[in-house]
């Protein structure tokens, strides 16, 4: 099994899927940042865990994707939603608590959910999506569609047990799944080399009849190519993937996390690696790229407006959803 990726020069990417990659990875920026001044102004309760600095793996991941394919989120799942085409309003709404979000509020950050895009859903639980995936993936083998299911979850994920025991399930009957691991190297406050003997987490697909492949996850043109070629060989019956996309995060855990723990030197060389400056770079018109920005800075403003003006949910309705025990 391969550890590293094929061979070969990849064939060159459209420029309407380089700009829609370049949206997704600003929106996702801009998005993350505005939560948190809403956060610190009391408009945003509970946990919220920025995406900051790991745009990259969802908008080169997702933008390999077609709309009839699933993703399963996490806790620190923003850029996933949104690099799968979920509506920014919808979106600021759900997580504001707001009764017109994508769960009527219930929800909050760490579990949006959208039908509409096949994104089935973020979890407070550390590496609960997966067996999820597994599970969707296995419900399109038995209705023999093409379609593919991406597990995001964390290199902390990699360590709990559903990680081996879905692994195994989707080498045992080759399920169209991609199990995209987004190590950025922190589970909460630990360091990825005081929680496993090898730091090289794509060595662990292997054991199970997973290729494993590392990719950098900065880059976001590297990891679609990556995951086009996973998904191509889940369409044709070829089984699962693992991919390792490294990254690091550009703060602590949650908002209220300093991240004092964090090795500055690293925190300041995968910073000068920004991917939102990376995936600039790439896109040789540059009035194209002040375009998308504009556009998504009129976008996210009506966001929060239509986040802030819209009602609460209803106590009342939520108390008769409850099944009765």
């Amino acid at each position: 099994m391969a550890l590293t990726p094929p061979a070969g020069d990849p064939a060159p990417i459209a420029e309407p899927i380089l700009l829609g990659i370049y949206r997704n990875i600003y929106a996702t920026r801009r998005f993350e940042l505005t939560c948190i001044e809403l956060y610190r102004q009391g408009h945003i309760r509970g946990y919220l865990h920025p995406y900051l600095g790991e745009e990259a793996v969802a908008a080169g991941a997702c933008a390999a994707l077609r709309p009839d394919d699933y993703i399963v989120s996490t806790h620190r799942g923003h850029g996933h939603c949104i690099s799968k085409g979920a509506d920014l309003s919808l979106m600021m709404a759900e997580i504001t608590g707001k009764a017109t979000g994508y769960c009527r509020g219930r929800g909050g950050s760490m579990h949006i959910s959208s039908k509409q895009v096949n994104n089935l859903g973020a979890n407070g639980i550390v590496g609960g999506g997966i067996p999820i995936a597994a599970g969707a993936a296995m419900g399109i083998m038995v209705r023999q569609t093409d379609q593919v299911v991406v597990a995001f979850f964390s290199d902390g994920a990699s360590n709990n047990g559903v990680f081996a025991e879905s692994l195994n399930m989707a080498g045992i009957f080759r399920l169209p799944v991609i199990f995209m691991l987004e190590n950025n190297h922190y589970a909460v406050s630990t360091p990825i080399e005081c929680a496993t003997g090898c730091c090289d987490l794509a060595g662990r697909g292997p054991a199970y009849g997973v290729p494993g492949i590392c990719v950098d996850g900065n880059d976001a043109v590297a990891v679609y190519h990556e995951t086009l070629r996973a998904a191509g060989r889940a369409r044709r019956g070829e089984g699962p993937t693992l991919i390792e996309a490294k990254t690091f995060r550009h703060g602590g855990h949650h908002v209220n996390d300093p991240g004092l723990y964090m090795d500055p030197q690293a925190l300041a060389e995968w910073k000068a690696r920004d991917p939102l400056t990376l995936m600039k770079q790439v896109i040789a018109d540059p009035s194209k790229t002040r375009i998308i920005e504009t556009e998504v800075e009129s976008e996210l403003e009506a966001a929060v407006a239509f986040a802030l003006r819209s009602p609460e949910p209803d106590v009342a309705e939520f108390i008769a959803g409850i099944p009765e025990h």
